[in-house]
């Protein structure tokens, strides 16, 4: 009831249905200026499982997926990669005899393991063994990839796609098929060799290690190289050709400095792999450290007879990742740019 002017009262004019069912659905929280989105959202979210649920958080805020994939990575990469590493540090460092109580630290500290390595075998020939072979089988590897990279990748000549094919089925090969005809030919004697080898084969020589390790690592390479140098434009190659380059001169002093980055993925690839290469290497030296015999031959040369000195076994397999660390490190760029090219189009 409202009052007039003259101080009279009346009854209120009635209210329209119409208006009085949409004041009562108002009530229920479903308005015309939005609300009734707002209850819809709300029930919706309720009636959402669990991953439901996830996955429209996710979608509406991607940086916390974002975030969490990366720590799932970081820790995958702790746990596969460093970890081992981490554990052989802890079994270094553990004297002799104490090594069934480690469990996360060391029980003891014994430094002097990176020492003694050197004094028990003369383990820095191992070393020294498989850096002249790697790095030997990584120059091979190179030029004669480079060679043949030239030619897939720059020229033109009947046969070259199924001969590109047979270059990749031949990589997958197993290494061991290759053994029985390589070691028959290694220990067969030639009278060109006696000068060099003293009895005329290539067992126990250098030869017999870069030789088969090579060819094993050679598709890779070459695949890799064919791969930039048929992306360097023809007009620099040309450019160089009317100064009176050769071709051989073009692709040592034009394309192979422009490819830096591919070349420098083949080379470390090759030389890790033969680095840490152990079937040919085992088998085609006696094991002796003046046999060219390589470094994993020395990590097993702590295992005796009645004993395994292990903490000397870690602390040479520590020893023996700092040069391929050191080069990765030095070559992490040209790396990192070789393996991504391509991946993006300009």
């Amino acid at each position: 009831m409202t009052d007039d002017r003259d101080g009279g009262r009346r009854e209120p004019a009635p209210e329209c249905p119409h208006r009085r069912a949409s004041r009562r659905v108002g009530t229920d929280g479903l308005r015309s200026d939005g609300g009734d989105a707002i209850a819809d959202g709300r029930e919706a979210d309720l009636d959402r499982g669990p991953f439901q649920r996830w996955v429209a958080d996710s979608i509406s805020r991607p940086e916390r997926v974002y975030r969490a994939m990366f720590y799932v990575a970081a820790i995958f990469f702790l746990v596969t990669t460093l970890f081992p590493f981490y554990w052989l540090l802890m079994v270094a460092l553990t004297p002799e005899g104490q090594l069934q109580d480690i469990l996360f630290t060391p029980n003891g500290f014994n430094p002097g393991a990176f020492v003694e390595v050197f004094e028990v075998i003369p383990f820095h020939w191992y070393m020294f063994n498989s850096f002249v072979i790697a790095l030997g089988s990584t120059i091979v590897v190179l030029v004669v990839g480079s060679l043949a990279g030239y030619a897939f990748g720059r020229l033109e000549f009947p046969g070259r796609t199924p001969l590109m094919l047979l270059v990749l089925v031949i990589s997958f090969f197993p290494p061991a098929a290759f053994f029985i005809p390589l070691n028959d030919l290694f220990n067969t004697q030639f009278a060109v060799l006696e000068p060099i080898t003293g009895d005329g084969t290539l067992y126990n020589t250098p030869g017999a290690l870069v030789t088969p390790l090579s060819a094993i690592f050679m598709p890779l390479a070459i695949f890799i190289l064919t791969t930039f140098y048929a992306q360097i434009p023809d007009g620099l190659e040309d450019a160089a050709r009317v100064e009176g380059t050769t071709r051989l001169g073009a692709l040592f002093r034009v394309i192979i400095p422009l490819s830096a980055p591919g070349v420098a993925t083949a080379g470390v690839l090759t030389f890790i792999a033969v680095y840490n290469e152990f079937f040919f290497s085992f088998l085609m030296t006696d094991g002796q450290p003046q046999n060219w015999a390589p470094i994993l031959e020395g990590i097993l040369a702590y295992q005796g007879q009645y004993e395994v000195m292990y903490h000397l076994m870690a602390a040479a397999s520590i020893l023996g990742v700092i040069p391929v660390a050191i080069l990765v490190v030095v070559a992490q760029e040209k790396i990192v740019s070789g393996l991504t090219a391509g991946a993006l189009k300009e």
